[in-house]
C-alpha cells in the first residue's frame, strides 16, 4: 500500500512541478540564456513485480485510460495553444534493465527542446551522458546520470506531439 501511495504521490507531484521546472531551468541557463532545457514531464516510468496487473489495477481502481504501453495524459501545451501533447505513465518489469546503470526503482523523462545543443552542453558541465542520441518517429532521447545516480531520459518531441 506504502508503494501505490508512493507512485500515486510521485506522478502527482511530477505534473504540478513539470511546468515550474521549465521556468526554473531555463533561467537558470548561464552559457545561453535563449535555450530551453526542460519543457515538462515526458513520462514517469517505475519497477514494479507485475507490470501487467499494476496497469490493470490502475485502470480499475483509478480509471486510467491504459494502453500497452501504461498509460497517455494528453495536454495542451499552452492556455491558448492547438499543439497537443502528452506525458506517458509505465510500469516496467522489476527486473528490466532499461534504468541501468542506476540502481532507483524508477526513472523520470524530462521534454526538452533542442536535444542536440542541451547534450553538448551537459557534455561541458561535466554531466554523464549514457548513450548516443536515438531519433525516432516520435522524437529523438538520449539518457543521462544526475547527481544522485539517477538515470533521467530526456526526449525531444516531434512537432506534432
Amino acid at each position: 500500500m506504502k508503494n501505490v501511495i508512493f507512485i500515486v504521490l510521485l506522478i502527482a507531484t511530477s505534473f504540478c512541478f513539470g511546468f515550474a521546472f521549465k521556468t526554473v531551468l531555463t533561467s537558470q541557463t548561464k552559457t545561453n540564456k535563449n535555450m530551453k532545457k526542460v519543457t515538462g514531464i515526458g513520462g514517469v516510468f517505475f519497477k514494479c513485480k507485475d507490470p501487467k496487473k499494476t496497469t490493470e489495477w490502475y485502470q480499475k481502481h483509478l480509471g486510467l485510460e491504459t494502453n500497452p504501453y501504461g498509460a497517455s495524459f494528453d495536454w495542451y501545451q499552452e492556455a491558448d495553444s492547438a499543439t497537443k501533447a502528452s506525458t506517458q505513465w509505465t510500469p516496467f518489469a522489476e527486473n528490466t534493465k532499461y534504468f541501468d546503470p542506476s540502481t532507483k526503482d524508477f526513472m523520470i523523462n524530462y521534454r526538452v527542446e533542442n536535444l542536440v545543443a542541451l547534450v553538448e552542453e551537459l557534455k561541458k558541465e561535466g554531466v554523464t551522458i549514457v548513450d548516443e542520441i536515438e531519433t525516432y518517429d516520435y522524437g529523438k532521447f538520449v539518457h543521462i546520470i544526475d547527481l544522485e545516480g539517477n538515470k533521467v531520459e530526456l526526449w525531444e518531441p516531434i512537432n506534432n506531439n
